[in-house]
């Protein structure tokens, strides 16, 4: 580069005025000092905001509904159009890179979009901290590597990645990071819980972003505490809470992934 320039970072509010943790979390990690960010939220769903190609990195949000409530939609159709343009400004050598970062809603768009398997709902919500199986691609992961096998994270999800298209797979330079954990006693395809697009786009299925601190006070709330109670029961919330307590889960998912992610497109990137 030949001039110094602020790093630069969109974030793509999937959420649709949805209350959640999420944006909340993401505006916390790209507000760290050591970022030295500029930082602007996009309404995609709500407000149809989409921006331009001037930003280093893009953080796609999770959100509520079915990834499919987009189809013939002009938010949608301006969304996918900005993933393509990332995706042939990377794939232009003499071009600055863009990273994107994805995360659930944001996965299974992606996954849509770029035909990387079947996308299609679960059989039942999964909802809570789960274990999460990598692959021998992530041993080699700049990012994955430093996690244990299995790892813990936040997941919340009607929907799910599974049958991988082999022949776009490898037309995307794509490589499966992790699995959904292991259920023996259903006789289901485990979900695809993380991929990587070249060495640019990392897509997860599970929220990376989230802080244990936050979500043990977020659950901890007596209105969130009655909905969790009510739709997923009381062992639900013991089991989320005692996984939120342990240092060595959420905390070791949130560290190790976006931030360390930001972190190096700041340093390629070379900015001040």
């Amino acid at each position: 580069m030949s001039a110094k320039r602020p790093f630069r970072i969109a974030i793509l509010d999937m959420y649709n005025n949805h209350p959640n943790e999420g944006l909340r979390n993401i505006k916390e990690i790209v507000s760290e000092e050591y970022l030295k960010a500029e930082w602007n939220v996009y309404d995609v769903r709500g407000k149809g905001e989409v921006p331009g190609l001037d930003y280093d990195v893009y953080i796609s949000t999770g959100g509520p509904g079915s990834p499919y409530d987009g189809e013939d939609k002009q938010w949608e159709q301006d969304f996918f159009q900005l993933m393509d343009g990332i995706w042939n400004n990377n794939a232009n050598s003499q071009e600055e890179k863009k990273y994107v970062f994805a995360i659930c809603h944001s996965f299974q768009l992606l996954a849509r979009h770029f035909n990387l398997g079947k996308v299609c709902k679960r059989k039942s919500t999964a909802f809570g901290v789960f274990n999460i199986h990598k692959t021998e691609n992530a041993r080699k992961d700049p990012y994955f590597r430093t996690l244990p096998d299995p790892f813990y994270a936040v997941d919340s999800r009607e929907w799910q990645l599974i049958q991988p298209n082999a022949e776009e797979v490898i037309s995307h330079d794509a490589v499966v990071l992790a699995i959904e954990k292991r259920r023996d006693h259903v006789p289901y395809e485990r979900a695809i819980m993380a991929m990587r697009l070249t060495p640019y786009i990392y897509m997860t299925q599970f929220h990376p972003e989230a802080d244990a601190s936050g979500m043990l006070h977020y659950f901890k709330m007596p209105e969130k505490k009655q909905h969790v109670l009510e739709h997923h029961g009381d062992w639900k919330l013991e089991e989320m809470i005692m996984h939120l307590s342990d240092p060595d889960k959420i905390p070791l998912t949130h560290e190790a992934l976006l931030p360390a992610f930001l972190r190096d497109a700041r340093e390629t990137l070379s900015l001040t």
